[in-house]
């Protein structure tokens, strides 16, 4: 396979081709392989290393972090106002984010699309429009629904709570076929069973001659004085992931797909401005309780996530079963001395619940000290009611099972064994800052727009304003969507490859 590993160059680098493509991820990936289904040199430009399925698949959780996460799995956004701070984690590895996803694959909902077709004037997106897209990238990612064999009994006790309650719970689809349930999805599948893009995509991009250099930091996009794009120029890391030798890559087509986090920093580095870009942005909060209860769980048996129910989704709010490794949950246990040792010793007892919010879109990315961002966030006053409600709907679906104890994500708050206590929790909450939140969604800092004014780039994924730039991936979102990214961002990476196919047929670099 033509992988460049850019640890191990002692010398510059310089190559020329027709399209280079900053990110490896599930933008990237898609939108080099359509590139280069249709006849084009492409270099492919990733940050983190390469790990091959085998490598990362027998690596520990804690290995995982420090290999193949953006920050070591310790970035945050920062909060304002009655804001919980959130962690934010996104992967920086051969094949991106797609690697640490759970898998799970979801439409964007129909009253998004129509929302971004009239309140945003995005008069092409519709689902008819991707329907053909979204069915394209799930044959090729073999997306199944998940069979109720695969629960485990967290999941179980998730779903008789929601029956308890009159929540009907569905079966989530994954791109994870063959899964042995492992439930460890989130640090890289140990069995090979998920189809994240460096497996499903990525290879046949290879195959057809495209160039994957990793260790590479992207600098700068580079313009010309009519702002028509040439190519890209950065740094090749080196082991440690400290600036080695410079790189250089000619091209009169860039596509930038390197996050919601990145894409920003990169577009201002390159001289472009837009009052729109690093704004915008939308993060899913989730958020998670344990359920302690009399009979033995074993949470980690079973597909780490298999179910969902969208009864709330009117109010904001997505119910899903959820289970991590077991010392990923373990440090995050409330309590300390013999309290939190009376929690890991009933590990094996406690299951896990969980939700997501549709938020709003109240974020920023800055440029900060180092190559990673600055993120702030503040949750509007709508979506502060919706984390609560779906605090308390977690709880009262957690005693409805048999729970005898709730773990809610307070810091610093004690078990409660009631719905009273429950109740009363939640109810005399001091502040928001106070709730640990999760967000696996970053979306929306460079987003399309029908007009130059109105965002960052075109339906067409195009900047304004520049000629042979586009980005593809999850910034371009305009709005929240509610659900899981992974599938959004490769249907709307397809629309964008496909539309610079048809309208740039004879786009070669110059000889």
């Amino acid at each position: 396979m033509s992988i460049v590993e850019g640890r191990h160059e002692q010398r510059p680098l310089s190559l020329g081709a027709d399209a280079v493509v900053v990110g490896s991820g599930a933008g990237g990936a898609i939108v080099a392989r359509e590139l280069a289904r249709a006849g084009l040199s492409v270099v492919v430009l990733e940050e983190g290393s390469h790990y091959t399925p085998a490598q990362y698949g027998a690596m520990r959780p804690t290995e995982s972090l420090r290999h193949l996460f953006r920050e070591s799995g310790l970035a945050v956004a920062t909060s304002l106002g009655d804001t919980p701070l959130i962690s934010v984690l996104a992967g920086r590895c051969f094949g991106g984010s797609s690697v640490l996803t759970g898998g799970i694959c979801f439409r964007i909902p129909d009253d998004v699309l129509h929302d971004w077709s009239t309140t945003h004037g995005l008069a092409r997106i519709d689902p008819a429009d991707l329907d053909a897209r979204f069915s394209e990238i799930e044959r090729d990612l073999d997306v199944t629904e998940v069979p109720a064999a695969m629960r485990s009994r967290s999941t179980e006790l998730f779903v008789e709570g929601a029956d308890a309650l009159g929540i009907p719970m569905k079966p989530l689809r994954r791109n994870a076929p063959s899964c042995k349930g492992a439930s460890r999805c989130s640090f890289g599948c140990p069995t090979g069973a998920k189809r994240s893009v460096d497996v499903a995509v990525l290879p046949e991009a290879i195959a057809r001659g495209t160039t994957v250099v990793c260790d590479a930091f992207v600098a700068r996009v580079l313009l010309d004085d009519q702002r028509n794009a040439k190519g890209v120029e950065g740094t090749l890391l080196d082991a440690t992931g400290k600036a080695g030798v410079k790189f250089h890559i000619d091209a009169p087509l860039v596509v930038v797909a390197c996050g919601s986090q990145h894409t920003p920093l990169l577009l201002l580095r390159s001289g472009i401005r837009s009052p729109h870009l690093g704004e915008h942005l939308t993060l899913h909060p989730g958020l998670r309780i344990g359920a302690l209860f009399d009979e033995r769980v074993d949470g980690w048996d079973g597909a780490m996530q298999s179910v969902y129910s969208d009864h709330f989704a009117g109010e904001g709010i997505t119910l899903v079963g959820i289970y991590a490794t077991p010392n990923v949950l373990a440090a995050a246990l409330p309590g300390a001395g013999r309290d939190y040792r009376r929690l890991v010793e009933q590990l094996p007892h406690l299951a896990f619940f969980g939700a997501m919010v549709h938020d709003e879109g109240s974020g920023s990315v800055r440029r900060w000290l180092g190559r990673d961002p600055l993120l702030t966030y503040r949750l509007a006053k709508r979506d502060r009611g919706r984390l609560l409600r779906g605090l308390g709907i977690l709880g009262e679906m957690a005693f409805a099972a048999g729970a005898r104890e709730v773990l809610l994500p307070i810091f610093g708050a004690p078990p409660v064994r009631s719905r009273e206590a429950l109740a009363t929790a939640l109810a005399h909450l001091p502040s928001l800052r106070s709730v640990e939140c999760a967000a696996f969604h970053p979306l929306g800092t460079a987003r399309m727009s029908a007009r130059p004014e109105g965002g960052v780039v075109s339906r067409d994924g195009k900047v304004w304003n520049t000629q042979g730039l586009y980005v593809a991936d999850g910034s371009i979102l305009p709005s929240s969507i509610g659900v899981n990214s992974q599938l959004p961002v490769m249907a709307l990476a397809l629309d964008v490859a496909r539309g610079i196919v048809e309208q740039r047929p004879a786009t070669r670099r110059a000889a």
